[in-house]
């Protein structure tokens, strides 16, 4: 049975419009405000099927990097769709060989490293900046001011999801 998967896209660099039209002809498509990242519902068996079935529609169409499922599974991972040159592919295995690991466990286990650590680096400085604040100002006066300025932030961020774009609109709906 084939059940709807979101994906999302992530480019290279931000696609045209002539680009993200032509996409849309294909695939519907959401794009983000600076159409560097784009969504889709793609139906398949599987989300690997998904991927694989959207990377192999656009690949032609769009500069894509990484094509990633939107929603963790029950484990809370997420699958990833990387196309490799052949180099990197080798300095891959090379790496996992050394390693006594197969190419996709070591990339998998290189990927949650990297994302740990980044995440540890994020909240070290985070914190530091907040110790900062906490010489300078009371911990009420400091908690206020955040809760005031998350309630008051109506500006999108960049990389917020907007509607798909008046192209993609078009093109979604005139397909058959």
């Amino acid at each position: 049975m084939r059940r709807p998967h979101a994906v999302e896209i992530i480019l290279t660099r931000p696609v045209t419009g002539a680009e993200l039209h032509r996409a849309c002809r294909r695939v519907p498509l959401a794009a983000n405000m600076d159409r560097t990242r784009l969504m889709a519902v793609h139906r398949a068996k599987s989300p690997g099927r998904a991927l694989r079935s959207l990377r192999h529609e656009l690949d032609r169409l769009l500069p894509i990097d990484v094509l990633m499922t939107y929603y963790p599974d029950a484990a809370g991972h997420v699958l990833l769709n990387i196309a490799f040159t052949r180099a990197m592919y080798s300095a891959i295995s090379r790496a996992a060989t050394a390693r006594g690991q197969k190419p996709a466990d070591f990339l998998s286990r290189t990927i949650v490293n990297a994302v740990k650590r980044d995440e540890r680096a994020r909240t070290q400085h985070l914190t530091a900046q907040l110790q900062d604040l906490l010489v300078q100002h009371t911990p009420e006066a400091v908690l206020a001011c955040a809760a005031r300025v998350l309630l008051d932030d109506q500006s999108p961020r960049s990389g917020s999801w907007r509607d798909a774009d008046d192209q993609c609109r078009s093109a979604a709906h005139t397909r058959n």
